[in-house]
């Protein structure tokens, strides 16, 4: 029998954290403006936490280890909200499909905290939280760079939008020599490196915080490879 494919071919486990990062933005405007902030300080990731201020801060000691996956379900705006959700769209879909619905969580999570990790590696001591799933997404987008030309050569577009785990999965060296790649990556970079001057909305303050962007990206392009599984036989069925 033939599976049933995902609503506009987008897996379940993509539209269940669409809905989730939704829902928790729509039920912040329901919280006054001072509980409100609370929520944010104990859920977002702050350097500060992690130099001796974790007591004094919201969520104290506990969320010093809770935050550096907390800090992805809130968004410091719609736009925010909204550029995240869409980026989700673009390369969620292509890697749940491949890998499944749990590698896909692991994967993004795991890119998340690298982004964190990042970000408390360039700004030690800063009190200034961060919100977003950037660094998750970054990393999606980093994991796709791994078969996304790939399935480009093999098949074109509709490939990867159909049938993206049967793409070949790029070596890293590979992908880190391919000029595609490369080209991608450089870009990607330039967009970051534009955003510290003003473009956009990351963090509580109101800047990008491309750190994240930038840890989730290099992770995820890193470590996918750990997270793939081999390509299904034509007469396997892929669950989602």
């Amino acid at each position: 029998m033939k599976d049933s494919e995902p609503i506009f071919n987008v897996p379940g486990a993509v539209l269940a954290v669409l809905a989730v990062l939704a829902a928790i933005h729509g039920l912040r405007t329901l919280l006054d403006p001072e509980t409100d902030l609370w929520l944010v300080y104990v859920l977002a990731f702050i350097p500060a936490r992690y130099d001796g201020l974790a007591a004094e801060l919201p969520g104290g000691e506990t969320a010093a280890l809770t935050s550096f996956a907390t800090h992805m379900l809130v968004h410091g705006d719609i736009v925010h909200l909204l550029l995240n959700l869409a980026w989700l769209l673009a390369f969620g879909g292509a890697i749940a499909l491949r890998v499944g619905s749990a590698r896909f969580l692991a994967f993004a999570i795991v890119c998340g905290i690298a982004g964190a990790l990042t970000f408390l590696f360039v700004n030690p001591g800063l009190a200034t939280p961060v919100v977003g799933a950037s660094g998750a997404v970054s990393g999606l987008m980093g994991g796709a760079m791994r078969f996304l030309f790939s399935a480009i050569d093999e098949g074109g577009a509709r490939r990867l939008r159909e049938a993206p785990h049967r793409a070949r999965l790029m070596s890293l060296p590979e992908a880190l020599s391919d000029q595609r790649v490369l080209l991608t990556t450089a870009i990607w970079l330039l967009i970051n490196v534009l955003a510290t001057f003003g473009f956009g909305g990351g963090g509580a303050d109101g800047r990008i915080a491309w750190e994240t962007h930038i840890g989730g990206y290099v992770a995820g392009l890193l470590l996918f490879g750990l997270f793939d599984r081999p390509a299904p036989t034509e007469s396997q069925p892929i669950q989602h």
